[in-house]
């Protein structure tokens, strides 16, 4: 505990955790406007995701950067599947599947590529493991595929597409993330080693390793809170995206999924800056490669039990394509293994056009 107490002494972001009791206390005792707890959410969720960032470095030092990477995206990812299965409960089918859609192509093209960026221009040129990428966007092309089928024959069949469809697809896709785990991180784990030392400034904040009860317990209680955080977060800008007439997709694709993923984006891009790109790396593609073939379809297992009626993997096609355009990128950028801040801006500028034209042009309901 002396350890976490100097941590957080000796950086004055963490400071603000002052403010995490404020949107809880603000939703149940208090009744705050919904304004107000959306930037007390938001204030509550920087310094949580700092201090994930940190508990993660922590665990990185003890387990190497493949294991804290998976450890990381798993953890953040309970952030997403929290918000979803709120939605879920409530028949939002519509939200639930463009966060989905929207933390794919956010972890794939917004995290890597503002990973490169920040990296880039300290490092000049990094270098990572470009097996282990591979590896996750050949995972990706096949949850993209499980998606394309139902919603392909939806938009092309008259007759509607049975929901046995999805069921066995889910199943399917959660074997191959499974399999995935065991050759990645068990039968060929050597070949998924750091492509490239870590360098002069990897470990400038490591010189007290903390136990690893208290990173792992770190992690645990900084993922629960911000959890509970993202929930005050969702609620209040449900209410505050219909006062500014923004659609459910474009909450669900770009807001949500940023939000969701803070705590991430926080590890992945410091690990970046100090040329641990793997880890940075193994964020963003073990992320988006968790949601695609793990939460999602664990989503559409769940709504038999919580949701109104079964969920289907029809997308609308336009998601489809955003994701497919997303994992081809990721295969083209990543394929040398080596990266540059260019490499980064040309990845979001690409998500940034996903953005705008969701912002512009929503989907129909």
């Amino acid at each position: 505990m002396h350890d976490l107490l100097t941590s957080i002494r000796e950086r004055k972001l963490l400071w603000l955790l002052a403010f995490v009791p404020l949107p809880l206390l603000g939703h149940s005792v208090f009744h705050l406007p919904s304004t107000l707890l959306f930037v007390l959410s938001i204030l509550a969720i920087i310094p949580l995701a700092a201090l994930l960032s940190l508990a993660t470095e922590q665990v990185a030092e003890r387990t190497g950067d493949s294991v804290g990477g998976l450890l990381n995206a798993t953890l953040g990812n309970l952030t997403e599947l929290i918000i979803a299965l709120a939605a879920l409960k409530a028949g939002e089918y519509m939200l639930v599947k463009a966060s989905i859609a929207g933390a794919i192509v956010t972890n794939t093209l917004f995290m890597t590529g503002a990973s490169f960026l920040l990296g880039g221009l300290k490092h000049h040129v990094q270098e990572f493991n470009s097996g282990n990428t591979r590896v996750q966007v050949a995972m990706l092309f096949i949850a993209a595929f499980g998606l394309l089928i139902p919603s392909a024959m939806a938009a092309a069949d008259t007759h509607a597409v049975p929901q046995s469809l999805s069921l066995v697809i889910s199943l399917l896709l959660i074997s191959a993330y499974g399999l995935g785990l065991v050759f990645t991180l068990g039968t060929h784990r050597k070949f998924f080693a750091s492509g490239a030392a870590h360098g002069a400034g990897a470990n400038e904040h490591a010189e007290h390793v903390w136990p690893v009860p208290l990173a792992v317990g770190t992690l645990l209680g900084a993922t629960v809170v911000v959890a509970l955080v993202s929930e005050v977060f969702v609620e209040s800008l449900t209410e505050a995206s219909a006062q500014l007439g923004l659609s459910p997709a474009f909450v669900g694709f770009i807001v949500v999924a940023i939000v969701g993923a803070a705590a991430e984006m926080v590890a992945a891009f410091s690990a970046a800056r100090k040329n641990r790109l793997d880890l940075s790396v193994g964020i963003s593609f073990g992320s988006a490669t968790q949601i695609a073939l793990f939460v999602m379809p664990a989503l559409v297992l769940l709504s038999y039990v919580l949701g109104p009626a079964p969920m289907t993997l029809d997308f609308w096609p336009g998601a489809i394509v955003m994701i497919f355009i997303a994992v081809f990128t990721a295969a083209l950028v990543t394929a040398t293994g080596r990266s540059a801040w260019f490499l980064g801006v040309l990845m979001l500028m690409i998500y940034a056009i996903f953005g705008a034209t969701l912002f512009i042009i929503p989907p129909a309901a």
